[in-house]
């Protein structure tokens, strides 16, 4: 949710280890295809009920906090071990090292998994309504840049980061403005912390896709000067539980990640239903917001949408590995092999159950 810092989406990233852990990633990343990926769980059945001695490792700040301002973190049947991250550099390398089950995390991060040999699934799928109306970047643009639309990016220098959702959102970017990477200057920088707009503000880069907070933080500092961000038009607001392909191949483990659906579908709609208390609890002492930082995130996160099908969902997904592929050397695949269809309804049931639609 946050790496940018964004909710109900359970996203956060911590900014110095999460680009050191990205360097690594990228360091090692092999262009082929790995053959011990895409492992076919779907034959596998979960069990009906979870041993309350079953106990997984679940990368969500967010998430505990949410069971813990709605009152539900004691009523897991299971035992729960909370990592302090989530995010796709840190929770790719506490996954190869086995030290977790379960994390928060956007698409991206699954793909580069499975190309670099890590075998994966996403088990739970959020999204937001209206999510043109509600981005989760925007593309901040650099004082005296030129740029009033994404045709005005060729020739300019635009931020990059291979290994992000940013990344992959610059290169929908310029396939939507009928551009190439040859057209412009990609500069390659890891967004954390406020990188992004402190390379804007310098004139470092032209463009830069900011998220959620840096969007304000940008336009405040920046603003005055000339600096301005644009709407790029396109769906950025994929949310995911990421698992390793091990836990939810484990009997236990996988009726764990099940119930572990449930209560994130649950917190979702708390959050969504009860905006002050979030804003309170997470935003200010949690993450030592300010209160207007807080309402001006949940503004912008809108509200939460959980599909009950994964079709469309593995659809985009697939156009993203199509276009990651083509433009980053990597073999396409399959998007099919990302998702565990066996946990597709468990959250919108989970939700429908309580009488709550999104």
């Amino acid at each position: 949710m946050i790496s940018r810092i964004r909710m109900p989406h359970f996203r956060f990233v911590s900014a110095t280890a999460a680009f050191s852990v990205a360097l690594l990633l990228t360091s090692c990343v092999d262009n082929s295809q790995s053959t011990a990926v895409g492992k076919d769980v779907s034959g596998e059945k979960i069990p009906a009920t979870v041993s309350p001695d079953t106990s997984i490792t679940v990368g969500s700040p967010e998430l505990k906090v949410a069971l813990q301002l709605s009152g539900q973190i004691d009523k897991l049947p299971f035992k729960v071990k909370w990592a302090n991250i989530s995010g796709g550099p840190k929770c790719s390398e506490a996954f190869r090292a086995g030290a977790l089950d379960v994390c928060s995390a956007a698409d991206i991060p699954s793909i580069n998994a499975y190309w670099t040999g890590l075998d994966t699934k996403l088990v739970a799928a959020e999204f937001r309504k209206e999510p043109l109306r509600h981005p989760v970047y925007e593309l901040g643009i650099a004082p005296g840049a030129g740029v009033e639309s994404l045709a005005d990016l060729r020739g300019k220098k635009i931020a990059y980061s291979p290994g992000q959702a940013q990344g992959a959102l610059v290169l929908r970017i310029l396939q939507k403005a009928g551009l190439t990477k040859d057209d412009v200057q990609l500069v390659e920088l890891a967004s954390t912390d406020d990188v992004y707009p402190t390379a804007l503000g310098n004139r470092q880069v032209d463009a830069a896709p900011l998220g959620d907070v840096n969007i304000k933080r940008y336009l405040t500092k920046y603003g005055k000067a000339g600096g301005t961000t644009i709407r790029h038009g396109l769906r950025d607001d994929p949310e995911h539980l990421w698992a390793l392909t091990d836990s939810v191949s484990d009997t236990q483990k996988s009726a764990a990640i099940r119930e572990l659906i449930k209560f994130w579908a649950r917190a979702l709609i708390w959050i969504d239903e009860h905006p002050k208390e979030w804003i309170e609890g997470y935003y200010v002492r949690d993450q030592g917001l300010s209160r207007e930082d807080g309402e001006y995130l949940v503004e912008r996160s809108g509200h939460p949408d959980v599909p009950a099908d994964w079709t469309s969902a593995i659809q985009r997904q697939q156009q993203t590995i199509d276009l990651l592929a083509k433009e980053q050397n990597h073999k396409a695949f399959k998007a099919d092999v990302l998702f565990d269809r066996r946990y597709e309804p468990v959250a919108a049931d989970a939700l429908a159950g309580e009488g709550t639609t999104t």
